[in-house]
């Protein structure tokens, strides 16, 4: 396995064990340097608001890494995240329900927005990074995969933006976001990137709307991350600036075509748990869901939206059926290989969003 090349997946819904078994297949700890190594855990926590909302990474994903790392003999393990400007992260990862974790695993919180930082050369742009994650011997950064109101995705390359300090997160969004973003990438410590892909929201990065997909992903390169990324979410690589601006800064390779995508499972209809807010109401009024598996229905729910962003969703005749109960049924329109004898039918376990986007703006009566 080309690790730089790969993209491990896993479906559920008992996050600690998927984490845990993720972690195994990648064989994280032959990558630490030694037990005493200080292994920094990175969340996504950028506002006080609950990981069911969309925002935030889920506590579990803390949980199943501390434990995997445990079991390994690792012991100098550090949660460490500083929120955007305007949050107190002491309050917001109570929120978050982090405090329980801390305590359960006696693992220690640092909030970064009190940590003391220094300037760093990045490719050209000067860049205040805080010391304490600097420091790490490796370092897990865990974002959640959604979308955002300015970059229009957020994940593991805008994730690191939570190691600066309060008035560089100022001056960031003064360049514009995209060219720092790139910038700080090539000097911030992202050793792997554990993704929170279990119900990231649809297009903003403080939730409201979240999609449940129930995936947890797995991969090294944060390019190549970010790029798969927007093809799961129905966009293009080069909608999001930022990440061909850190590939030619040699950061990474947003080829998806190469990359070798590693499935541990497949989505099951018994992991579907979908909690629909105002705007995925809306959205799934096209579609006509049979036991449909969360990651299907999640990339399905994608689609429709960037129609919807696009103006090309309009009024059809068919609604769109996805799931298992369509298994050796006939019918109009389907997405998914449970559909596969339907006759307009999209094949994928489960295809992207951005697939579902073309094959509906060409195919949907």
């Amino acid at each position: 396995m080309d690790k730089r090349r790969s993209i491990l997946m896993i479906h559920g819904t008992d996050y600690v064990s998927m984490v845990k078994e993720l972690l195994e297949k990648a064989d994280i700890a032959s990558e630490i340097p030694g037990p005493d190594a200080e292994i920094v855990l990175k969340p996504n926590l950028v506002t006080d608001s609950a990981p069911s909302q969309g925002a935030t990474t889920h506590p579990e994903l803390l949980a199943g890494t501390i434990e995997y790392l445990k079991e390994h003999g690792f012991r100098n393990i550090v949660i460490m995240e500083g929120s955007w400007v305007g949050c107190i992260t002491e309050y917001a990862y109570k929120v978050a329900g982090y405090d329980s974790v801390c305590r359960k695993y006696d693992v220690p919180f640092v909030d970064l927005q009190k940590d003391s930082s220094r300037e760093y050369d990045c490719a050209g742009m000067k860049i205040r990074i805080c010391d304490r994650p600097m420091k790490a011997d490796y370092l897990i950064n865990m974002p959640v995969l959604k979308g955002h109101c300015q970059t229009t995705v957020t994940c593991a390359l805008k994730n690191l933006k939570g190691i600066i300090p309060n008035a560089e997160k100022r001056r960031f969004h003064t360049l514009g976001l995209h060219k720092p973003i790139a910038h700080l990438s090539v000097k911030a410590k992202d050793s792997f990137i554990l993704v929170d892909n279990i119900c990231g929201d649809l297009d903003f990065e403080e939730g409201g709307n979240p999609v449940q997909m129930d995936r947890i992903l797995g991969v090294w390169d944060p390019v190549l991350c970010d790029a798969f990324v927007c093809e799961s979410m129905g966009y293009e690589v080069d909608d999001v600036p930022y990440i061909r601006m850190a590939e030619k800064l040699g950061v990474g390779s947003a080829d998806t075509s190469g990359a070798e995508i590693l499935r541990l499972n497949e989505p099951s209809v018994k992991s579907s748990r979908f909690r629909m807010t105002g705007r995925v109401k809306r959205l799934a009024q096209n579609t006509d869901p049979q036991d449909a598996c969360s990651a299907c229905y999640g990339s399905l729910i994608h689609a429709l939206n960037r129609m919807s962003e696009d103006g090309t969703l309009g009024k059809h005749r068919n609604r769109i059926a996805i799931g298992q109960g369509y298994k050796g049924k006939s019918g109009e329109i389907g997405v998914g290989q449970c559909t596969s004898c339907f006759k307009k039918t999209l094949k994928g376990c489960p295809p992207k969003a951005s697939e579902i986007r073309a094959f509906l703006e060409d195919e949907w009566d």
